[in-house]
C-alpha cells in the first residue's frame, strides 16, 4: 500500500508527513532531554535550555548538517540540480551528517554557558534515537530508505518488489536505545558520558548490519559512507567508555 507522502495543504503550501513526522520527533527529543537535564544539574537550569536556546540551535544545525551530508555524496545529481538542494520536504536527510552537526552545535553552547560537554551529551543520548526511531517513519511513507528484495513475511512492497522494511529494523533499534538509555542505564549511571558512549556503541553497531541491507546508500569509492562511520563511531565509544570503567576501577582499589 502506497500512503500519500502530503498529509494536507495549507494555504496552497504542501504539508508533508515527513516534515511533521520530523517535528513530533523534535519536540518529545525536547521534552527527553528537559527530564534528563533536570535529574543531572536542575539547580543550574540545565533542563530548560533544550526546550529554548540549545533546543533551536542544535535542531536548525542538524538539520542543516544532515542536508548537506546527503548532498555531498550525492553531488553528481545535485550538481545537474541546484533548485533540488533545499527540497528536504521530498526526504534526503543523512542522520550521520545530523549527529554530527548536532555534535558541534553543542561543544560550542557547552563552551559558551560553561556547562560540561558530557553532561549535555548524556542528556541528549536517549533522546536523539527517540526522535530517530519516529523519523523513520517519514522514510517509509517517502518510500525510501528501504531494502534489497527478500521473503521474509513483514518484508513492505516498493514498486511490486518485496524488500526488506530497513526503517523498520532501525525504528526499532532506536526505540530499544531509548527505552534502554532513559529507564535503566541512566537510574545506574556510573560516569559522565557514560549513556552517550553506549548509544555511540549500540547505535553504531545496528546501523552497521542494517546498512549493508539497504539500496539508498551513500558511497565513498566502494565503501558505504554509513558503514565506515560507524565503525569509527563504535571505536570511539568503546575507547571512551573502558578508559572510564578502568578509571573507576583504579580508584576502588
Amino acid at each position: 500500500m502506497k500512503i500519500n507522502p502530503v498529509a494536507f495543504k495549507l494555504f496552497g503550501l504542501e504539508v508533508r508527513w515527513y516534515g511533521i513526522l520530523i517535528a513530533i520527533g523534535a519536540f518529545l527529543a525536547i521534552n527527553v532531554a528537559e527530564k534528563m537535564g533536570k535529574r543531572y544539574n536542575y539547580k543550574d537550569g540545565l533542563y530548560n535550555l533544550f526546550s529554548s536556546d540549545l533546543g533551536i540551535f542544535v535542531i536548525l544545525l542538524g538539520v542543516i548538517g544532515a542536508r548537506l551530508y546527503y548532498v555531498i555524496f550525492q553531488w553528481d545529481y545535485y550538481r545537474e540540480n541546484p533548485g533540488e538542494i533545499l527540497a528536504i520536504r521530498n526526504g534526503g536527510l543523512a542522520i550521520y551528517g545530523g549527529i554530527l552537526a548536532g555534535l558541534l552545535a553543542t561543544y560550542i553552547f557547552s563552551r559558551v554557558k560553561k556547562i560540561k560537554f558530557m553532561t549535555i551529551l548524556d542528556c541528549l543520548a536517549p533522546a536523539v534515537p527517540l526522535a530517530q526511531a519516529i523519523g523513520r517513519w517519514g522514510n517509509f511513507i517517502n518510500g525510501e530508505a528501504h531494502g534489497g528484495p527478500t521473503d521474509l513475511p513483514w518484508a513492505i512492497m516498493v514498486d511490486g518488489i518485496k524488500v526488506h522494511p530497513t526503517f523498520l529494523y532501525e525504528s526499532l533499534l532506536d526505540f530499544f536505545i531509548f527505552m534502554l538509555l532513559y529507564f535503566f542505564v541512566s537510574k545506574r549511571q556510573k560516569f559522565k558520558g557514560q549513556l552517550f558512549t553506549l548509544y555511540l556503541i549500540i547505535y553504531g553497531c545496528g546501523r552497521f548490519f542494517i546498512e549493508a541491507m539497504r539500496t539508498d546508500s551513500l558511497y565513498f569509492g566502494p565503501f558505504r559512507v554509513s558503514q565506515l562511520l560507524s565503525l569509527i563511531l563504535v571505536v570511539i565509544g568503546l575507547i571512551i567508555y573502558f578508559y572510564n570503567i578502568s578509571g573507576l576501577k583504579n580508584k576502588s582499589v
